[in-house]
Order: C-alpha cells, then structure tokens, then sequence
C-alpha cells in the first residue's frame, strides 16, 4: 500500500473526490482526471501513482457526473440465470468478468433472471435507461429476442452461447458438440450397449449442439440410444433420479449414461446404487463438470471439464474491445472441452 500523508486519515471520513486524490499527490486536478482516464499523454508511473491513491482511499468516480459528461455510466450488466444443475455457474462467470474489468472504469452489476423464458423485458428496461455501456447473457436461442434487440440498437453486448442469425455478433460458446460426441465415444470404447444423454431444454440453441454431437457418435458407431423426453438439463434432481431408477428396472435399461453437469451425474448415480448397480461395473458415467467436485466424490466418473472463470474472463474482455471499437472483429471464441480420461477403457 502507498504511503499517504497524515491528511489521507481525514480523506477516508468524507467521500474522496478528485480534490483528494490531487492535494495527496500535489498534482493539479485535471491531471488527476486524466491519469484515473488512463490518458497516454501523463506517465505510466503517475498513473499508476494516482491509481494507486484512489484505491487506498477508496476514491469511485460519481457515476451521474460522468454520464452527463461522457454519455457512459461505466456499468457492465449482466443478465444472470440461476440454475442448479450447473455448479458454480453464477459466482464462476462472475469472477472471470470482474477479472476483465480490473483495472478499467468499469464496474459489473447482476440483474437476475428468473424467467422461463429469454429476458428481452430486462433488455429494453436497460436500453430505455441506459442503465449500463454493456450486456452480458447466457442461454442463448436460435433466435433469441435479446441478440435481435440489442443488434437493432447497435448496443454493446456479448453472450455466452450462440445464436442462429445471419449477422454475426460476439459471443463466447462452450463447444457441446465436442463434448457430446467424445463422451459418447468413450462410453462405446468402454464396451457400453446402450448410452443415453440428458439434454438441454429444446428451446436452447446448444440442445442442437449437443444433440447433434452425440448422434453423430452413435450412428459412426450402430450402437443402440435414447434420449429421454421427460427430463432435461433443468429438471430438478430427484426427477432425474426417479426417471433413471425407472429406466434401470426395465430389460432394456441402458448402461452408459452422458451427463451435462455434476448434479444429473449424481442423481444418476443415486438411482442406480438403490437398484444394487455398480458405478464402473454395471454402468459407465461421462459428466461435464465445471467445479471439479464430482472428481473427488466420485471419481470413477469420467468428466470433461467447462472453464466458466475462463468464459467469464473472455466475455468480458470481448465486451471491452466492442465497447472500445464498434467496428471491431476477433469477437467470437469457442472453447474446447478439456478431456482428462485415464487410459484405461475398461471398468
């Protein structure tokens, strides 16, 4: 921490103001401004200099006042769905965004969405205020009403997920594809007879994705599937545990199970320890997994693993450059699923 003057005790008490910053400092007032701005005309050491002044203090810029000034409110909205199925998913993304925005004006602010449905109202409540400079999403629909919007507004916005429209816009997807189809092929190579997946609700665009990947796996293959209709990536867990102990009674019963996250992957194995089934012996289990708990749980799983602090950390720093740059390109990313299975194939 810097060493301020004794006055820096008394600034703590009052709401620090560029004033402050400058009788600390003893530098003139529009300095100041243009260092916290990041002006390249100042020096890099003043600017880390007065940086570091307005952080010991706990200087923040009054928001109302830049906004008359520049027309931007230095707000990152994020536009969150809570879904339990997905570990971590929120506090996740969450971090890697305020990663991103370190050391920029920037701040981020959540806007829950509950709704079923894609949240285009939260949209327009933001463009109608103009509430923030930038929107994240995820869930993403073929054609979400949210892209179509924000597109029509040329307003600044990347999503975690991609769409279906011609225009292309910024986003940064998990590739589901590759997942699917290398857990699928994985449990063929573990001797497995019959697999089945849970799959993101229809309306998502990645139900495509992954549906497309894990039958593209079965039909190379001539293995026997299903895809279950009455559960999803959003059923709760012990509707997922109910419809698996049904399916493990039956003769037909498949063994080789693909998981979207951690929590389908534990009710599956839930619903077949109640029948006496083995994990590895009876049955094969591939989970995506994103906070590495299911590994130490149970770690005859295997799992594919989804970097969402990474994804967060890339939303945000493709949401800066198109910020910064409307006409900028290099603004979608996909990333790959990391596969991590011993080499053995068989349980």
């Amino acid at each position: 921490m810097t060493d301020l003057p004794s006055s820096a005790t008394k600034a703590r008490s009052a709401k620090p103001t560029l004033r402050t910053i400058a009788k600390l400092t003893g530098l003139a007032v529009t300095t100041v401004s243009r260092a916290l701005s990041d002006a390249p005309q100042i020096s890099l050491e003043t600017r880390q200099r007065v940086h570091q002044v307005a952080r010991d203090i706990g200087y923040m810029p009054d928001r109302a006042a830049q906004r008359l000034k520049t027309g931007r409110t230095n707000v990152i909205s994020i536009l969150l769905d809570p879904h339990e199925e997905v570990v971590g998913f929120g506090t996740s993304i969450m971090y890697g965004i305020t990663k991103a925005l370190q050391r920029t004006p920037y701040h981020l602010i959540v806007m829950p969405n509950y709704m079923a449905t894609s949240n285009v109202e939260a949209v327009d409540y933001i463009l109608r205020n103009n509430l923030a400079d930038g929107l994240i999403f995820s869930r993403t629909e073929p054609l979400d009403p949210r892209v179509r919007r924000l597109l029509e507004h040329g307003f600044p916005f990347v999503c975690h997920g991609r769409t279906e429209f011609s225009m292309p816009h910024p986003f940064v997807d998990y590739d589901n594809f590759a997942f699917a189809y290398e857990a699928t092929r994985r449990m063929i190579a573990k001797g497995r007879r019959k697999v089945t997946i849970i799959l993101p609700p229809k309306r998502l665009t990645f139900h495509q994705h992954m549906l497309h990947g894990f039958m593209t796996a079965v039909r190379e293959a001539g293995i026997a599937y299903e895809i279950p209709e009455n559960i999803n990536l959003d059923s709760p867990a012990d509707m997922v545990r109910d419809h698996f102990r049904r399916r493990a009674e039956a003769s037909d019963a498949p063994d080789g199970f693909i998981c979207p996250g951690e929590v389908s992957a534990l009710a599956a194995i839930s619903a077949l320890s109640d029948l006496g089934q083995i994990l590895s012996k009876n049955y094969d289990i591939v989970a995506k997994q994103t906070s590495r708990l299911l590994s130490q749980i149970q770690p005859k799983v295997d799992t594919i693993y989804e970097d969402l602090t990474a994804a967060g950390e890339q939303l945000g720093r493709i949401l800066l450059k198109r910020i910064a740059n409307p006409e900028a390109d290099d603004l979608q990313l996909l990333q790959p699923p990391q596969i991590g299975f011993p080499t053995a194939t068989t349980g």
